[in-house]
């Protein structure tokens, strides 16, 4: 099993950074891949990014490439996600993800998940 905790979301300005992080717990961490997801009200899950086990790999979904970024610490069992030039549009709840086997943009592909953070940006 492997838990996930996810932190650092609130609420900020149009323009605003913030440093999302996610703990991982239980079975080995530095051997899977790690993603974030996101879900707005009334809306569906989107993939936001993924990052490969030795974290020399990402991919960042076009919604927020160019302002997102994530990295992990596989020391800290710990990946991130940093979110530059906020816009409200990415007002949702975060989630980190992953999977033994999995590391792409499905998220029902993943069997792990975190309980999320909301981020809630104004205008």
């Amino acid at each position: 099993q492997v838990q996930l905790v996810e932190s650092g979301g609130g609420l900020v300005q149009a323009g605003d950074s913030l440093r999302l992080s996610c703990a991982a717990s239980g079975r080995t961490f530095s051997r899977r891949a790690m993603a974030w997801f996101r879900q707005a009200p009334g809306k569906e899950r989107e993939f936001v990014a993924t990052i490969t086990w030795s974290g020399s790999r990402t991919y960042i979904a076009d919604s927020v490439k160019g302002r997102f970024t994530i990295s992990r610490d596989n020391a800290k069992n710990t990946v991130y996600l940093q979110m530059n030039s906020l816009k409200p549009e990415d007002t949702a709840v975060y989630y980190c993800a992953t999977d033994p086997l999995y590391s792409g943009t499905v998220g029902d592909e993943y069997h792990y998940w975190g309980q999320g953070t909301q981020v809630t940006v104004s205008s």
